[in-house]
């Protein structure tokens, strides 16, 4: 009689992370980024991005070469840059050339576009957006809305499905031909939960009101298809997946058929026609560069070009890939490594809608968060008890998740 076979012992999650690195097509994307401590478990990759080596390399040659070397005479192609670098995110987010341009803070190129929307729709007054949106984006409608007299229709979302084509729907039902605007966030930037932009985009359309994404965990995370959409207007950062530096500027889309309608409140020199002519009285630049306003930040610009390079040169469609693989494994990891102790998942189970972050709830989460950073494990804590674990793409490994979650049981055990 044949013995009967051995049980084969399961993997430990740090044996099945080598083997998912192991096999990552992305693995080598790794390589050409700055990893100045291999020891480090950096999983806050969705709140600054990790230095390419290439932009050290064009930082040093912007500076010596281009302002140390030119001089004033660079201006000749500096020129360019922010529509040029928006030509390049503009792929990356669904949208065809001369809609991007990359300049300012993603709370001015909000600012920007929410009041150019609004003008666009007198006599509406009425907003719509949720208390989960980010802050940035609260704050500044708050702003508007005290100095213009609007009302806000706050949303009150899931904490970890977010808002929904229903909720906007009755909103925008309440009141009845009113509303100006419709801002949402399209990933959340604490459960990573997607909203459906395309839905909510038409909802809003329907009603005659104009939308307005928040893309900043979007881009070189997850696919984005404004032009498909219909989308309106957006804006998202470019220090998170695009890895363009800590307080590397913004991004702003304005759909090219409003282009001749839409004005930039901000009326500054770089988006005026002929701006060397110093004319007496603003008139708009055509197109895209008349949402320039002050001088754009050169050196910041040449970190977002070869941060953006690096991913399209990964592809957008193999960047979501790894992104659901990473977060459906740190799922996996809480449910059977931290669900026994306290721990629950903050974010979406259906990796479709889910971006490239996962929230893993807990009480404590702020001490916990402390713990880990001071143990070498570096994620960011969100009110009132997420610790979110950033996975971008091009960095993460399943290594370092397997490791974060290895430690956070550790510390809780």
């Amino acid at each position: 009689m044949a013995a009967s076979a051995e049980p084969v012992p399961a993997l430990s999650p740090l044996d099945r992370a080598a083997a998912l690195d192991a096999s990552d097509p992305l693995r080598a994307f790794r390589d050409q980024f700055v990893i100045a401590d291999p020891g480090l478990v950096y999983v806050d990759g969705n709140s600054l991005g990790r230095l390419p080596k290439a932009t050290v390399e064009r930082l040093s040659r912007v500076v010596e070469a281009e302002w140390g070397g030119e001089l004033i005479r660079a201006w000749d192609h500096w020129l360019d840059e922010p529509a040029r670098v928006g030509d390049l995110i503009a792929p990356l987010i669904g949208a065809a050339p001369s809609q991007v341009i990359v300049s300012d803070s993603t709370t001015v190129n909000f600012y920007k576009l929410a009041v150019a929307a609004l003008d666009a729709r007198p006599g509406r007054r009425a907003v719509i957006t949720d208390r989960d949106n980010f802050p940035t984006d609260r704050y500044v409608l708050e702003g508007l809305a005290r100095a213009r007299d609007l009302v806000i229709d706050w949303l009150e979302p899931d904490p970890i499905d977010g808002p929904t084509t229903d909720a906007v729907a009755a909103a925008l039902a309440r009141h009845d031909g009113d509303v100006a605007l419709v801002t949402l966030t399209h990933v959340n930037y604490r459960s990573a939960a997607i909203a459906d932009m395309a839905a909510i985009t038409q909802l809003a359309h329907d009603a005659g009101a104009l939308v307005l994404w928040d893309l900043s965990h979007s881009a070189g995370a997850v696919n984005v298809a404004l032009d498909e959409a219909d989308v309106d207007l957006a804006v998202g950062c470019t220090y998170k997946f695009l890895c363009g530096g800590p307080g590397a500027p913004a991004y702003l889309y304005v759909a090219g058929a409003l282009q001749d309608e839409l004005r930039n409140p901000i009326q500054g020199w770089f988006g005026q026609r002929d701006q060397f002519a110093m004319a007496q009285g603003y008139d708009p630049a055509p197109g895209i560069v008349q949402w320039l306003a002050g001088t754009p930040g050169i050196i910041a610009l040449a970190a977002v070009e070869e941060g953006v390079r690096l991913v399209a040169e990964a592809g957008i469609d193999r960047i979501r890939a790894k992104g659901i693989a990473l977060t459906t494994f740190a799922i996996e990891l809480v449910d059977t490594e931290l669900a026994p102790l306290g721990f629950s998942v903050g974010s979406p189970r259906d990796p479709a809608a889910r971006g490239a972050h996962v929230a893993i709830r807990h009480p404590d989460a702020k001490r916990l968060t402390a713990a880990l950073i001071d143990g070498g494990v570096v994620p960011d804590f969100r009110e009132p008890d997420s610790i979110r674990f950033g996975m971008s793409p091009l960095t993460t490994t399943f290594t370092e998740i397997a490791r974060g979650v290895e430690q956070l049981a550790r510390l809780a055990g």
